[in-house]
This record gives structure tokens, sequence and C-alpha cells, in this order.
């Protein structure tokens, strides 16, 4: 009887740590749909409508986002724009990008991150609470078991963005 328990046990864990990764892997591909998406209703100032639409990642670990963000890049466009994903380990490597999104693990860094980007027309991405507040345009937050996202209009016009009153009617407002 002790045996066919700790199977069961063991079975029980791996079904668990499966549907984690699955769940991540979902929650990913969502976030990066979202996006990627993003794009369609935020416009940039002319002088960052020249060349390659640079995503940047400040954070590595979400290595599923990442890779969603890749298989989107071969795939698609941004407006006419070919895109790129640079993913940059600390604040020092940010460069030039239209769009930054810091992952969760890295969200202690938003300040210094926006300080980075900000005379850069670059609009910010957070996924941790209290980021608008930081300085994020846009903030991933999971409500009533669905992914939604606050919007700071009032951070988008200090980075010299025009959001669509769509996304912003899509969006949980933050000002």
């Amino acid at each position: 009887m002790s045996k066919l328990r700790h199977i069961l046990i063991g079975m029980t864990l791996l079904l668990v740590s499966l549907f984690d990764v699955c769940a991540q892997d979902v929650n990913s591909k969502i976030k990066s749909i979202f996006i990627y998406n993003f794009t369609k209703y935020v416009d940039w100032p002319e002088s960052q409508k020249q060349g390659d639409f640079v995503i940047g990642v400040l954070g590595g670990s979400n290595t599923n986002l990442i890779k969603e963000l890749e298989k989107m890049a071969q795939l698609s466009k941004i407006g006419t724009r070919s895109f790129v994903v640079k993913v940059y380990t600390s604040v020092d490597e940010i460069g030039k990008c239209q769009l930054l999104f810091i992952t969760s693990e890295k969200s202690g860094l938003i300040s210094s991150a926006v300080q980075k980007v900000s005379k850069n027309n670059t609009l910010v991405i957070g996924e941790n609470s209290g980021l608008i507040k930081k300085g994020a345009v846009i903030n991933f937050v999971y409500q009533e078991n669905k992914q939604k996202f606050e919007l700071s209009k009032n951070n988008a016009e200090k980075y010299g963005l025009t959001v669509s009153s769509s996304l912003a009617n899509m969006a949980i407002l933050e000002d």
C-alpha cells in the first residue's frame, strides 16, 4: 500500500508541475500577443519610425515570452517595419528601443530603466503591481481570473507617445 501511495504522490506532483509549466506557457503567449497588439494602438514620434522596431526585454528568465516574441518577429511586422527582440540582463545594457518590457524579476529596476529610456519615446510595460506609479505606461495585472492591463495616459504623454482611445477603453485607467 505504501508503494502505491508513493507512486500516486509522485504522479500528482508530476501533473501539478506539468500544469504549472502549461499555465506559464499560456500566460507567456497571452502577454506576447498583448505586447505585439499594443504597438497597433500607440503612436510614436516620427523620429522613432525608422529602421527596425525594437522590443527590449529587461530580464531573461521568462524564456517562454521571449520565444513567443521572437516567433512573432519572424512572421509579422509592426506596421511596415520588421521588428527584433533584444534581451537585456541589466539596465546598463538597455539600448534604443521603442518598447521595453520589464519582467517581474527585474521590476525593482523600473526607476533606473525608466530614467534610461525616458528621452527615447519608449513604451514601458511591466508586470508587477505598483509599476504605473513608478513610470510604466502599461502594467499587466491578473483580475477575476483574466489577464488585464493598467494604462497611464499621463506616463505615455511624458514619453511623447499617443495612446489611441480604443486601447484606453480596453484598459484599467491609472492616473
